[in-house]
């Protein structure tokens, strides 16, 4: 997959543009600009230097299929505004499910008391954020399109199970939901999306004598249904799941020790976004608890090494047209040729340690507050052929999918679990293995890059991040990459 460029932030028009998303708020819940400088307002009554309100309306459908039987399916729809206050490092939030002029003024005196400091009055008027149109805002209808989801769910278990006889159990769910949200801050932002995004997972269990094996795959990002029939089918997802199983079965005992490594293209990225890209957000910086504090122009990955976080990239599952706080979001380079560049940041972020706003503000949902968060994080490409780096690992791992894994923000150590990976032996990738974990540090893991693919590729759209008990949807992506050393973990030899 080629790299995405930026796309200028502009003027939009048609059903995608900010005055569609806006006119929604305040036709179904009667808001008026008047009502947003009001909240605003009372939010700054005690205080403050800065104060905003997130509107957000959900509208979400889910089904999930076990043992070719229909287990659960929902649908839903929520709303609610999150108004919160900065004094200084100080936050006041508070929240409410009922957008009443009432229940919204009660929010924001709320928010308030909490974080009262010195007063600033909030601007009258607002300047509507400019941004591009990245993927399509559908008017959704819950009931029309339930039963393609669920022939979707059905078409999927049908092709694992028929993928091999020794798959033996299959589970697979469908997913989407339709944001809608309004943002109104004292510094004059004003900024609206309708944000669709799907989901489709196929989980296979396969057996074989004494030993059983699982495999799973999945895909989607901000799409419509249309998605599913014409680019990734549950059948592509359910072979892959059902692929990766069959193939654990025979899978040999990885190897232990120190030795090269070859992370695969695409969801191997999620090593990056884990070990290095969180360590890289502003907040763990500005309280000094990453590794990475302090180290803005000094080398910290080999020369070979780009990582950029880009927001932009049409219909991926971490893109965004505006963030949570009502900025455009952009192309952040974060190391380049090895050298640090810069954090990820969010308003508050970028005000306390004097830093360019980056557009990275994220939150779960209305009740939580904003912080700096990833979309799409990913390693540029290089000049090696994939086959040359192979073949320059006399022996070695070469990792192509990874499960769980966990990192420590303060020391940039990791450890991550491969659920695909193959030994290379003299050049060539031979027999498949299980039970592979990596183990390394972040910081340091990066320097031993020494060969760098030309296949960038980026994950199927299944990306989800946690942090501080938000989750947020994420892209992650690398091409080919080989590094000189790392520890694995396993029981053979």
């Amino acid at each position: 997959m080629t790299q995405s460029t930026t796309q200028a932030a502009g003027p939009v028009s048609g059903p995608a543009s900010g005055i569609s998303h806006k006119r929604y708020f305040f036709e179904k819940f009667g808001i008026t600009e008047r009502l947003l400088e009001r909240c605003l307002g009372e939010a700054l009554s005690a205080g403050g230097d800065y104060a905003d309100l997130y509107f957000e309306s959900v509208s979400s459908t889910s089904i999930g299929i076990d043992e070719s039987i229909v287990k659960s399916a929902s649908q839903g729809v929520s709303a609610g505004c999150g108004i919160r206050v900065l004094s200084g490092e100080r936050t006041g939030y508070a929240y409410t499910d009922e957008l009443s002029t009432e229940k919204l003024l009660h929010a924001a005196r709320t928010a308030a008391l909490i974080a009262s400091g010195p007063a600033k009055q909030p601007v009258v008027g607002f300047q509507e954020t400019k941004a591009p149109s990245l993927y399509p805002a559908p008017a959704l209808d819950l009931d029309s399109d339930l039963s393609k989801k669920l022939e979707l769910v059905n078409r999927a278990d049908k092709a694992a199970r028929a993928f091999d006889p020794r798959i033996t159990q299959v589970r697979a769910s469908y997913a989407d939901e339709l944001r809608r949200i309004l943002i109104a801050a004292s510094d004059g932002t004003f900024a609206s999306d309708t944000q669709p995004l799907a989901r489709l997972n196929v989980f296979v269990l396969a057996k074989e004598a004494e030993r059983t094996a699982r495999g799973t795959s999945g895909g989607g990002g901000r799409v419509e249904i249309d998605f599913f029939e014409t680019e990734k089918t549950p059948e592509h997802f359910a072979r892959e799941a059902a692929r990766q199983a069959i193939l654990q079965l025979n899978a040999v005992a990885a190897p232990a020790g120190e030795m090269k490594v070859v992370l695969g293209p695409g969801w191997p990225g999620v090593l990056l976004h884990e070990a290095v890209g969180h360590g890289l957000e502003a907040d763990f910086n500005r309280k000094k608890t990453s590794a990475f504090a302090g180290l803005i122009g000094r080398e910290v990955a080999s020369s070979k090494v780009t990582v950029v976080d880009n927001g932009t990239m049409p219909n991926r599952r971490g893109s965004l047209n505006v963030d949570d706080e009502g900025s455009a979001t952009q192309e952040t380079v974060l190391i380049e040729n090895g050298i640090l560049k810069g954090y990820l940041s969010d308003k508050l972020s970028s005000r306390l340690m004097n830093m360019p706003h980056t557009g990275n503000g994220r939150r779960e949902s209305y009740q939580q507050i904003p912080m700096p968060r990833m979309t799409n994080t990913y390693m540029l490409a290089g000049e090696d052929a994939p086959e040359d780096i192979i073949r320059s690992v006399k022996r070695g791992l070469y990792a192509v999918n990874f499960g769980g894994g966990s990192v420590d923000i303060t020391s940039g150590k990791f450890v991550f679990s491969a659920s695909e990976a193959y030994l290379i032996e003299d050049g060539r990738i031979t027999a498949p293995v299980r039970d592979a974990t990596l183990i390394g540090n972040g910081p340091e893991a990066l320097k031993y890059v020494s060969m760098v693919g030309h296949d960038l590729e980026l994950d199927e759209g299944v990306g989800t991040c946690g942090k501080d008990g938000q989750s947020v949807p994420v892209g992650v992506g690398m091409p080919t990459v080989k590094l000189d050393r790392m520890t694995v973990g396993g029981t053979g030899r």
